[in-house]
Parts: structure tokens; C-alpha cells; sequence
């Protein structure tokens, strides 16, 4: 059974005349590109472990088959803003599992992209937490009322934003990259 016990969040932004060039070139900014990566949906496995890049990166071989939970967006627009973000949820008992989001957007800044992730991940876990709230409520109320109910020990996201460039594509990526 393979569940991964660590995992570091990383994004990157690569430019390039070639759409697929330009993802390329983000997965580099990210330091993931020499990987056979895999996506997978959107689970914090239980007792998982959230280290720095650098030592995450330390356990694995090019070519290896690395499970991402990762967020893309690309555009061929002079001045586009995009966004892709992965926001992360973490229960309080580390025998449960937690959620990670997926986000991608169009003119939304690095905090609203971000901010937009972490309450999609922190909602979903409160629903199979028990929580109850008003999902109508602004992000920031959310996170007061996941913060007193006590089940949710914290939340985090990781965004990469760009400008498209005219003769470009731009390609943002953020990633939560699990560790066999």
C-alpha cells in the first residue's frame, strides 16, 4: 500500500513561442520537470508530513513517477493575468485525512487566487469534519469558525501568478508533490 508520508509544495512560470514549451519551462521554475508526473485527485493523506522543496526533491531520482496534485493555467494574451494555486487543509487528528484544492483563474492576484484555494480546501474538509457553516460567508469568517470548532489545524496554499506576453505563451503551476 502506498501512501505518501511527506510532500512539499512548490510553483513555477515558464515563457516560451510554443504552448507546451512554456509548461515545460514552469514544471523547471518548480523544479519538478525531470519527473514522470502523475496526477492525482485531492487527498492529504493522514500523517502526512509538509517538508521544504529542497528536502522533498532530496528523496527522488529523475524519470521517477511522482504523484502531484497540481494546477495549470496558460495563456497566449499580452497583459492576461492567470493563476493557478493549490490550497491545503489539515484536520486536527493526524489519523484523518485532509484536502488539498486545485485553482485556476483568469485576473484573480496571487492572495484572491490563493485565498480562493485554501477556503475551497478547508470547506471540503469541513464537510466530512462535521463543521457546520455558512458557505456563503467571506473566506476570513470561514477560517474563524474552522479555527473555534477546533477540527481544522491549519491551512496553507501555494499560488504562482503572470502577466501573458505578447509572441508568448505563459504558463503558471503550482504543485503539491508527494513523497513515496
Amino acid at each position: 500500500m502506498y501512501i505518501p508520508k511527506e510532500m512539499f509544495l512548490t510553483k513555477g512560470v515558464g515563457r516560451h513561442k510554443e504552448m507546451l514549451a512554456s509548461f515545460e519551462e514552469a514544471l523547471r521554475g518548480g523544479g519538478i520537470a525531470h519527473f514522470n508526473l502523475v496526477t492525482v485527485s485531492s487527498i492529504f493523506p493522514p500523517h502526512c508530513k509538509i517538508v521544504a522543496p529542497n528536502v522533498g526533491l532530496e528523496k527522488l531520482k529523475p524519470g521517477q513517477v511522482v504523484h502531484v496534485v497540481m494546477s495549470r493555467c496558460q495563456t497566449d494574451e499580452h497583459r492576461r493575468l492567470i493563476a493557478a494555486s493549490v490550497g491545503v487543509a489539515r484536520p486536527k487528528d493526524p489519523d484523518q485525512f485532509g484536502y488539498l484544492s486545485e485553482h485556476h483563474s483568469y485576473g484573480e492576484t496571487e492572495n484572491e487566487a490563493g485565498d480562493y484555494a485554501e477556503d475551497l480546501a478547508a470547506s471540503m474538509l469541513a464537510t466530512v469534519q462535521g463543521v457546520e457553516y455558512d458557505p456563503a460567508l467571506a473566506w476570513d469568517e470561514k477560517k474563524e469558525i474552522f479555527k473555534i470548532d477546533g477540527k481544522i489545524v491549519g491551512t496553507r496554499n501555494i499560488t504562482q501568478t503572470a502577466l501573458g506576453q505578447k509572441g508568448f505563451w505563459t504558463t503558471v503551476i503550482a504543485a503539491a508533490v508527494l513523497i513515496p
